[in-house]
């Protein structure tokens, strides 16, 4: 029944079926915390979910779905790579198409304009990189 309402293109089924999920652009607040996990959640988790699975309550508005982080290093014959991970907070590598558009940003850059001691940035990426890490599938 529920089917037939969606192919019919009437009542609810059509009303749904017409939604499309979008991204509503909000200003990013900063943070002064340089705990992983936090700025994980904080900055992270609308795409991948706080799992890291990549079923955040943004992810069906990107154009590119985003990655299941829990996977990384089975991906990568069950090695975790810091450094990729790291370029691609930072925006220094070849990414996904998702990250660094205007749908995801890299986060690097912000990580270093959030108070004076710009050295902070890199530590935020550094332990940002390491929570990845801790949550990765066994």
């Amino acid at each position: 029944m529920i089917l037939g309402l969606l192919t019919t293109g009437s009542g609810i089924g059509a009303a749904l079926a017409q939604q499309t999920p979008t991204v509503k652009k909000v200003p990013v607040h900063s943070t002064s915390s340089v705990d992983g996990k936090e700025l994980f959640r904080e900055y992270c988790a609308v795409c991948h979910g706080t799992t890291g699975k990549g079923n955040g309550p943004a992810a069906a508005a990107l154009k590119v779905a985003p990655s299941d982080l829990t996977l990384v290093a089975k991906q990568n014959n069950g090695k975790f790579p810091v450094m990729k991970i790291q370029h691609s907070i930072n925006g220094e590598s070849n990414v996904p198409l998702a990250h660094g558009s205007k749908d995801m940003p890299v986060w690097g850059s912000l990580f270093r304009h959030m108070g004076a001691n710009e050295d902070l940035g890199q530590v935020r990426v550094y332990n940002l990189t390491k929570y990845i890490e801790s949550i990765q599938e066994k």
